[in-house]
């Protein structure tokens, strides 16, 4: 008979094995893609979906019941067309890349300089963005990109822009829930 090593969190106390494996799953067939997850995913060249599989929270703020609840982290698959990307941006926490299909541009930009290092990301690649580092990413080649994202947070804050004047509206994108 197998024993735990570890007790359960208090929310799942009590809970048959059943449901849990039903809630702790997430298909990507069931999940319809948020394109107004992001503030600036409003702006051409920002487009981009959203398709959140672990954590309600964050900057893709759109609630879906069927999400995964997080615990320590988010983590989502964006689809980004060729031509598209995110504004420069930072968090308070860790933020990681990991290209699935396709080539990704990301950058990470010098306070105050504006000065960018780029890497191109192919499949099976990644990148770690620290907290407070401005980065972001561009489709930059001729073909869709898909890539994970997750943050180090079950529940971060909205992404701070860099750019001043999408930063005072960074929490509009909520209103319209």
């Amino acid at each position: 008979m197998s024993v735990a090593r570890h007790p359960l969190p208090s929310e799942l106390e009590g809970i048959n094995i059943d449901e849990i494996a039903e809630r702790y799953t997430r298909r990507y067939r069931d999940i319809t893609p948020d394109w107004e997850a992001f503030e600036d995913a409003k702006i051409e060249g920002y487009k981009r979906a959203q398709h959140r599989f672990i954590g309600a929270g964050g900057s893709g703020k759109h609630r879906d019941p069927a999400v995964i609840p997080p615990r320590g982290f988010t983590l989502s698959i964006m689809y980004v067309e060729p031509g598209q990307g995110n504004a420069a941006h930072t968090h308070e926490v860790e933020e990681i890349f990991f290209v699935l299909q396709g080539i990704l541009t990301v950058f990470v930009e010098e306070e105050g300089t504006g000065r960018q290092i780029k890497k191109r990301l192919g499949p099976w690649e990644c990148v770690a963005c620290p907290p407070g580092v401005i980065h972001g990413y561009i489709n930059d080649s001729l073909e869709p990109v898909y890539f994970q994202v997750m943050l180090g947070r079950g529940v971060p804050d909205t992404m701070g822009y860099a750019d001043e004047e999408l930063f005072e509206r960074k929490d509009a994108h909520l209103a319209a829930e």
